[in-house]
């Protein structure tokens, strides 16, 4: 039986609220949440008891082993009497629902040309207009929130939805958004429940921008792993809470994230009009490095489109905003964006120029992408997979055959340990130009290969 908070435990329930306790609750940090834990007199056979783990897995936790499973993490929640919103598992029968609806519908309520047309039409009115959270969102969102109203919250509530978004971007980027997507939903589920609450203006204001960023990496991981109208929802409320928190410049992140959204689509005319409003709330903010993100992707789009001149002078206009940007108070949403990131961002406009204008850009592309590749960390994993996919690419178009075939292997083999769509789907540029040169036993074996990663990853 749990004796947590039971009058014969050293551990009452305010324990959980003690601030250093919700800041490890909220990291998912259990080696912390164990030590705190022991401070408090509770022994390792007692910690191992409540939650169903062996001593000495208890003992390895403490020397500081991760816990990443979420399965596990419930179990330990549920075993310690921990309330599973403070750990962002808040997946009850309610969340499951809201999953389920934000699954791709099977049949096709709208073309999709008209769900774009609809959603830049409301990206527009919340983007440079008045705020309009609460009004009709149209036919392109399919589950609006209804949220009962909890009591009062406090700036300690709010920087624990800030802390389970940064523990959950951080497994999107290192594992994909297969890995977490459905435990950034879960915590949506218990985070928006507060916007009903009371509360001073400044925490009420701060909780629209922590939660309308909650929905910008909900919208994030839904197209991480191919659910399109999933993340245009979520995209589309984003926008409305960063715009009833006075943010733009997490409003002009979230107009990029959709455009990327675009781009991924192969259609960069609906990119660059929504790279364009960005760059209206980008301007707006004040953030030379929110600025530095819409140019570097408006240059993405015209690198698609051909057009090479406007490519590069975005390119250029990408390396002064970021050379000027302050980067050590840079928002959790933006802060991405470093010295690795501009370097991948410059090789993938490369990439895309060498491939449809002039293959000879592949010496631009080249440097630039080993030097991104170079530096990233297995935290960014996600990114390293799309770089080493478009540098095999580069090298195929250089004639190096030999090399770009084990670039390539080495992409298919990081892509195998990500729960990624999108990580998929850039591997199909290599395909086609390994494809091209099938004459070369490297390069079929390496277009081989990827076809049957796909096949084994088909849906």
């Amino acid at each position: 039986m749990n004796s947590i908070g039971s009058q014969s435990s050293s551990v009452t329930p305010e324990a959980w609220e003690d601030q250093e306790m919700r800041n490890a609750l909220a990291a998912r940090e259990v080696s912390t949440i164990y030590k705190l834990l022991r401070r408090k007199g509770v022994s390792q056979r007692q910690i191992a008891a409540m939650t169903g783990q062996s001593q000495s897995e208890v003992s390895e936790i403490l020397k500081g082993r991760q816990v990443m499973a979420y399965d596990v993490l419930v179990r330990i929640a549920d075993g310690l009497g921990v309330p599973r919103g403070y750990m962002g598992l808040a997946y009850d029968e309610v969340t499951a629902q809201r999953v389920a609806e934000t699954s791709e519908a099977p049949e096709a309520e709208e073309p999709e040309n008209v769900k774009r047309r609809k959603f830049l039409a409301h990206a527009a009115a919340v983007a440079v207009g008045a705020h309009v959270l609460g009004a009709d969102s149209g036919s392109w969102v399919s589950n609006p929130v209804l949220t009962p109203a909890p009591g009062r919250i406090g700036m300690t509530d709010v920087r624990q939805v800030e802390a389970a978004t940064r523990a959950l971007r951080s497994l999107d980027y290192q594992y994909g958004g297969g890995f977490c997507r459905d435990a950034v939903v879960a915590q949506l589920s218990w985070g928006q429940q507060m916007l009903n609450s009371s509360g001073t203006e400044v925490v009420r204001q701060r909780l629209h921008v922590a939660l309308a960023d909650l929905h910008n990496l909900a919208g994030w991981t839904s197209f991480d792993v191919g659910l399109i109208d999933s993340a245009r929802n979520h995209f589309g409320r984003a926008l409305e809470l960063a715009k009833a928190g006075e943010s733009d410049e997490l409003v002009a992140n979230i107009l990029y994230r959709m455009g990327r959204v675009y781009l991924h689509k192969e259609s960069p005319d609906d990119a660059l009009k929504m790279f364009q409003l960005g760059q209206i709330a980008a301007q707006q903010s004040g953030s030379e490095l929110a600025v530095a993100v819409i140019c570097a992707n408006q240059a993405w789009a015209y690198a698609m489109m051909g057009h090479e001149d406007q490519t590069m002078k975005l390119v250029g206009r990408t390396r002064d905003e970021f050379a000027r940007a302050n980067h050590g108070e840079a928002a959790d949403w933006v802060k991405f964006f470093n010295e690795d990131d501009v370097y991948s961002m410059i090789g993938t406009v490369h990439t895309v120029l060498a491939q449809k204008v002039d293959a000879r850009h592949t010496k631009y592309a080249i440097p630039a992408l080993t030097r991104a590749i170079d530096s990233y960390g297995d935290e960014v994993a996600r990114n390293k997979a799309f770089n080493l996919s478009s540098l095999a690419t580069n090298h195929l178009l250089d004639g190096d055959i030999d090399h770009g075939a084990k670039v390539g292997v080495q992409a298919v083999d990081l892509a195998q340990h990500l729960k990624s769509k999108r990580v998929r789907d850039r591997l199909e540029p290599l395909r086609v130009e390994a494809d091209k040169r099938r004459n070369f036993t490297d390069a079929r074996d390496l277009a081989d290969l990827i076809g049957r990663f796909h096949d084994a990853n088909a849906v």
